[in-house]
């Protein structure tokens, strides 16, 4: 923000980010996020993938896999679908890529998060899931939730808007 009270829009930060869709017996592996305002919410194990990890996405997350959860992932099945979100007024665009895991080996454990946002993580219930995943972004819910009821082949793009508008209280679009 300069003196005006603007946000400065001329630089635009970019995210690449993924998530990782694992299931087992019990039901679909979330981990429980703490963010910056204390408030908690469950997503799939993923996080931001560093520009030295873009030429194979899976690497950064199975990385991140490992730190939030402990295990290592051995195989990986398809991209399930993209995620496209931009926030104009905020000066952001995140770009995620979800996909499944088709094997893990290890023990689940948290604790190891070198960003220390991963405080639970556990297998829930796919009729459960919908419960966990209430409180994160529609950008992580809806494209998860829509793929465990449908199990689609394709490999769909969805597009999210945060509108600002009041200032401080954005809207989530679904474009």
């Amino acid at each position: 923000m300069g003196d005006t009270g603007q946000v400065d829009t001329t630089t635009v930060k970019e995210w690449l980010v993924a998530g990782a869709v694992i299931e087992g017996p019990q039901g679909l592996l979330l981990v429980r996020n703490r963010r910056r305002n204390g408030k908690s919410d469950w997503t799939p194990p993923g996080g931001v993938i560093e520009a030295s990890e873009r030429g194979d996405v899976r690497e950064g997350l199975a990385r991140e896999v490992i730190e939030e959860t402990g295990l290592r992932v051995t195989a990986w099945g398809p991209m399930l679908y993209e995620v496209e979100a931009e926030a104009p007024g905020l000066g952001w665009i995140m770009r995620a890529q979800v996909w499944l895991a088709e094997t893990c080996e290890g023990d689940l454990s948290v604790g190891n998060d070198p960003d220390g946002i991963v405080t639970d993580a556990e297998y829930v219930p796919l009729h459960r899931c919908g419960e966990h995943l209430s409180t994160t972004h529609d950008w992580v819910r809806e494209p998860l939730v829509e793929w465990l009821d449908g199990r689609f082949a394709h490999q769909p793009i969805y597009r999210y808007r945060l509108e600002d508008t009041p200032p401080g209280r954005g809207r989530i679009v679904r474009l």
